[in-house]
């Protein structure tokens, strides 16, 4: 088993003063890490009766749509607002100075389907949360998310855990 952990490269000070960032895209471009990372987030969750992968934009769709063809179901992209052709719903959410909204296709699933949250990490959980309301207003089950990274102490993943969401995550670091 690779150290993946070894293959997030820190960016101090990015993208403001003070901020450690966690750079996964040296992890994705090492075949073997990007390769095992996919890997381990499906296999997580193999066995579960999953219907569908959704991705957060815009990290999440590359470890979502390798994990939906890992487990050989279909990807919902979780977009921005205004991002998607065709009919959408959409959830807003708080940002540190505002609100944003995300968006799915109005269509895509609903009761009986089985979610899988994805997202190359978990912070404060914001986006993430809204996700997770957004899918459940179609009727879908959402009851299970991985993550390539938990930034514990910000609280994203107990913050999921709250709401009925199982958090899986290959990397914990402290968050900045």
């Amino acid at each position: 088993m690779l150290d993946l952990k070894a293959l997030v490269r820190a960016i101090p000070d990015y993208p403001k003063k003070g901020i450690l960032f966690r750079d996964i895209t040296t992890l994705i471009e090492d075949p073997a890490g990007f390769r095992e990372s996919v890997g381990r987030l499906a296999e997580a969750h193999r066995h579960m009766g999953i219907t569908h992968v959704a991705g957060i934009e815009a990290r999440g769709f590359i470890f979502g749509a390798g994990v939906a063809i890992a487990l050989g179901v279909g990807f919902i992209p979780v977009r921005k607002k205004g991002k998607l052709p065709g009919e959408t719903i959409g959830q807003n959410y708080a940002l540190e100075y505002g609100v944003d909204t995300i968006e799915i296709h109005a269509d895509v699933v609903g009761p009986g389907d089985k979610v899988l949250l994805v997202d190359d990490l978990i912070a404060t959980g914001g986006t993430a949360l809204a996700a997770v309301a957004l899918l459940r207003r179609t009727g879908a089950e959402v009851s299970h998310s991985g993550f390539v990274i938990d930034l514990f102490d910000l609280g994203g993943a107990e913050k999921l855990r709250h709401v009925g969401v199982e958090v899986f995550k290959l990397i914990d670091f402290e968050g900045h």
